[in-house]
């Protein structure tokens, strides 16, 4: 077995694998828009979650969760969490509807 050609295999390849983390790194990164972090409580479990806005806005079509005042009833692990999916009031009898998920873990205060 030719142990030269095997590291120099297995450096090529960790090299490889550091430039795909750091560019999923970014792209998450830049998936939360200007990095900016709110805050959603979740009254179910009494827990406060960091969220960010990954889509503006969603055509009113399939589930969605009612967010009013930066909080609502269901969050991570309950079963009327629906992923991140808001409907919220927009003032004139109508809804917003946007993605936003929540990011684990909750915490008590905000």
């Amino acid at each position: 077995m030719n142990f030269k050609r095997s590291y120099g295999f297995l450096a090529a390849l960790l090299a490889v694998a550091v430039v795909v983390v750091g560019i999923g790194a970014s792209q998450a990164k830049a998936n939360r828009g200007n990095g900016e972090l709110g805050t959603v409580y979740v009254k179910s479990q009494g827990l406060y979650y960091d969220t960010f806005v990954s889509a503006k806005s969603l055509p009113p079509f399939g589930p969605f969760q009612l967010l009013e005042n930066g909080e609502t009833e269901y969050g991570p692990g309950d079963k009327g969490y629906v992923g991140g999916r808001w409907m919220i009031p927009d003032g004139d009898g109508g809804f917003e509807y946007l993605l936003c998920p929540l990011l684990p873990p909750g915490r008590k205060n905000p």
